[in-house]
């Protein structure tokens, strides 16, 4: 399960468009979207509820703390709404030690409440676990005590016998309407593969003429589950998957990212410390993780250089062009001291080891000089088919390009080859 984060702007159309669908429910929710390219005037044109409405406007960052930071504008009117963000557009803020340019605002009705309540759905191994309060808002955390919360199974179903502790001391009038909000809340959670759906707070609003109080998510956040994109990206429509606040990508980072999205394979790559000294280039996403969790575990977390991986046999120019990439990078920022590069996966079931192979060896190649420069030394370790070739082809490469390149297959342990690389670079340590 990889938890994705949107946007509160996308969190609530989706809520709104799949409580339509599902239940022919219309919650009155509307909302619309800033950044450094908005027309105004188009906006207006094409959402005139905003030219009738008083306004709330906030950073749509995937912060919170937004209040604090002088970055809410409460009860607006459209002009004013505007000129509250054109005075925060691209300031920089800083949170909780991450700053970053102010990029993008949700902008939506003010809602006068009273009633402010709490409702948090959550995803863990076994289950669900579902949360709530009838003391919602800024001080929910102070007033944890008053959070009640079930659990349910994976296959097990929410229902109103369930959610009876929740809502226990809630007043008779309004408790059937809550109620069926959770229910339905947590439908949309599922048919969405939510990991996280979190309203504090959300309140009553009158509902049409002749139908009881509906649900208002006044703050929200939603998770979605990545790995589920197969079966419910069409459901998720054109929902943003930002990076967390304060993070930008770097070239080398932009060009992999988009080398993966033209690609049925996946690579992947994310820099961790640019200066770092051990560098990994790895095949398999369960591999990636062992060898970044051993360099760590060895002590060396605070220089390893990036995190990523290669994998569903990529050809021979993906794989070029990806370890091109990262090659530039460690060769990059040298202080002298010598640097690993660990080429390293499991036993490969189905992938060629030396058709792989063949992309990074002209990366190698290419880069050989600025390598050298570095002091990078490389350690390799593969197995899988036709790997003996792939790791001759390896060895043959040190003697070309004068860099030393120890070369181990399945006879050896996966991780074996990252303490040598941790031995190298110490012996530059004093």
């Amino acid at each position: 399960m990889a938890r994705k984060k949107i946007r509160e702007y996308d969190a609530k159309r989706l809520l709104k468009a799949h409580f339509a669908r599902l239940f022919l429910k219309d919650l009155p929710i509307n909302v619309a979207q800033v950044n450094s390219s908005t027309d105004f005037s188009e906006l207006l044109q094409k959402q005139p509820w905003l030219g009738c409405s008083r306004l709330v406007v906030k950073p749509d960052m995937l912060f919170g703390q937004r209040g604090k930071h002088d970055l809410v504008g409460l009860n607006l009117s459209y002009s004013e709404a505007e000129a509250f963000i054109k005075q925060r557009l691209n300031k920089i803020v800083t949170v909780k030690g991450c700053s970053g340019p102010i990029t993008t605002f949700v902008v939506e009705p003010f809602v006068p409440h009273q009633e402010e309540y709490y409702l948090c759905i959550q995803s863990d191994r076994l289950g669900y676990e579902i949360f709530f309060s009838e003391a919602g808002g800024m001080d929910v955390e102070e007033n944890w005590d008053k959070v009640r919360s079930i659990k349910l199974d994976t296959l097990e179903k929410l229902s109103g016998a369930n959610i009876a502790p929740l809502i226990a001391s809630i007043p008779l009038e309004v408790k059937p309407q809550l109620e069926e909000f959770i229910v339905q809340a947590f439908k949309v959670y599922t048919e969405l593969d939510m990991t996280l759906l979190e309203m504090n707070p959300f309140t009553l609003v009158p509902g049409p003429q002749g139908s009881g109080p509906l649900a208002f998510p006044l703050d929200m956040r939603v998770e979605l589950d990545d790995t589920a994109r197969f079966r419910s990206a069409a459901k998720w429509g054109d929902a943003d998957f930002p990076l967390p606040f304060g993070r930008m990508l770097t070239p080398a980072e932009e060009h992999i990212a988009g080398l993966d999205e033209a690609t049925g394979a996946s690579l992947k790559f994310t820099v961790l410390n640019p200066s770092g000294r051990v560098w990994l280039m790895v095949a398999g996403g369960g591999a990636s993780v062992i060898y970044a969790d051993t360099v760590g575990d060895l002590g060396y977390s605070t220089e390893l250089g990036n995190y990523g991986e290669y994998s569903g046999a990529p050809n021979t120019q993906e794989t070029y062009q990806y370890a091109k990439t990262v090659l530039e990078c460690v060769a990059s920022n040298s202080d002298g001291r010598g640097r690993a590069l660990l080429i390293g996966g499991g036993i490969a079931n189905f992938t060629d080891v030396a058709a792989t192979f063949q992309g990074i060896i002209l990366a190698l190649r290419e880069k050989s000089e600025a390598l050298k420069a570095a002091k990078v030394r490389i350690f390799v370790r593969r197995g899988g088919p036709n790997y003996q070739k792939g790791l001759e082809l390896m060895r043959q490469l040190g003697k070309e390009i004068d860099i030393p390149i120890q070369v181990y297959g399945p006879e050896s342990s996966m991780t074996g080859i990252c303490a040598e690389a941790i031995s190298y670079v110490k012996s530059f340590d004093g």
